[in-house]
């Protein structure tokens, strides 16, 4: 399969081409069925003449081509309407049927606080124009009225609040909210670029309008990502915040499969500049080697990381209710633990050389020991809650 992306150095147009790529290459196997021979990427400052070949070979047509922020008006047409009919001409010339997408906007519903937008009439004359060719030349026509999009790579300061915010809040620069209460609808990138690979098999989503809510449907006239959040523009910022506070806090927010959050946090840390990659941990540092917090999540406990020089032994206490798991990642040692109130030790011999966890059961004591004369004894330690100082659940008595 050959397939032609316009507005290939667009912020959908670079995600959706490396996609592409990866499948074609063999580097993504999700999609055994999906076979690509030739991408053709085109641009604004591509050679006209490459579109006309381009669309004698492709066999199906990604149109991201547009104009968002033009210097005046004439430019919406001329972008969103005028190349999009150059497009469908060069399809007729060489009689190619193929399968073409459009991308369009919401705004086309020319609804709400849509109305009157010169940018929504040029997007809603290009979906007319497809949707006529589709007719007449018994083509296969998907168009997409997309909300607002986020993801990696998008433009900051550009058309993108989301961008803009992700970008200065990283990059601590100031951001404006007029109204914390602004109800968006986003689309994430990855769900866009899952959906553009559906379309390639035949297995698009269908949808009608009501008013300027996407009505999912088998036959409806256009096509929609079936996954989009509605969000504030506050509850956007106060995730930001969170996350610009996790080098400091080691709180990570909760981020489940397919949530805002995650997809979030994602965009936002592709923002980073080099100097906030890395940050520095606290080592709680003695004689016996260095305890350091990892990470903190809001309701899956912590994670650390402890180092014990050798010969030393650490632990001797014990809890109620948390349990950890212990995880030796080098080095050679000894956990012990005993129940309260027995004699009984249980003994577990541990090695880098084959990392096993050991739980650290409620109500025993438990110690670990560095076994080695020379070296360092490493292990991670996951704990079922974050520590709280007012109530550590820790208890000192020797194994």
């Amino acid at each position: 399969m050959n397939i032609l992306i316009t507005g290939a150095k667009g912020f959908v147009g670079k995600n959706l081409a490396e996609a592409l790529k990866n499948i074609r290459d063999g580097k993504d196997k999700t999609r055994p069925e999906l076979k690509i021979d030739e991408i053709y990427l085109y641009d604004v400052e591509s050679a006209p003449e490459g579109l006309d070949v381009f669309c004698e070979k492709a066999d199906f047509v990604f149109n991201l081509a547009g104009v968002n922020r033009p210097e005046n008006n004439d430019e919406f047409y001329e972008g969103n309407f005028g190349f999009a009919s150059k497009l469908l001409d060069n399809l007729k010339k060489h009689s190619n049927t193929c399968p073409v997408m459009l991308s369009s906007s919401i705004q086309a519903t020319l609804l709400g606080r849509y109305a009157g937008s010169d940018y929504g009439k040029s997007k809603k004359a290009g979906e007319d124009l497809f949707f006529e060719y589709g007719q007449i030349e018994s083509a296969k026509v998907l168009v997409y009225r997309f909300p607002n999009v986020f993801g990696k790579w998008c433009r900051p300061n550009y058309n993108s609040a989301v961008a803009t915010f992700c970008n200065n809040i990283a990059n601590d620069l100031p951001i404006q909210v007029n109204d914390r209460n602004t109800l968006l609808e986003l689309v994430y990138i990855d769900d866009i670029v899952t959906e553009m690979l559906d379309a390639l098999e035949g297995k698009e989503h269908h949808c009608e309008f009501d008013g300027v809510d996407t009505v999912l449907c088998e036959n409806g006239r256009f096509c929609a990502v079936p996954v989009t959040h509605k969000v504030t523009l506050g509850e956007i910022v106060d995730l930001l915040e969170s996350f610009k506070a996790q080098p400091k806090s080691l709180f990570v927010p909760e981020i489940s499969e397919g949530s805002f959050a995650k997809k979030l946090y994602s965009t936002y840390l592709s923002y980073l500049p080099k100097d906030k990659v890395s940050f520095e941990l606290k080592m709680n540092v003695d004689a016996r080697g260095s305890f350091t917090e990892l990470l903190k999540t809001e309701k899956c406990g912590q994670f650390s990381i402890n180092i014990s020089k050798p010969g030393i032994t650490k632990g001797q206490h014990w809890h109620h209710s948390k349990w950890e798991f212990f995880i030796v990642v080098s080095g050679k040692g000894l956990i012990q633990m005993r129940k309260i109130g027995t004699d009984e030790v249980l003994d577990f011999y541990v090695s880098g050389d084959k990392i096993e966890a050991v739980h650290m059961l409620p109500g025993y004591t438990h110690n670990i020991i560095n076994l080695s004369e020379t070296e360092n004894l490493v292990t991670v330690m996951w704990a079922n809650e974050s520590f709280d100082p007012n109530h550590p659940d820790t208890f000192f008595e020797p194994v």
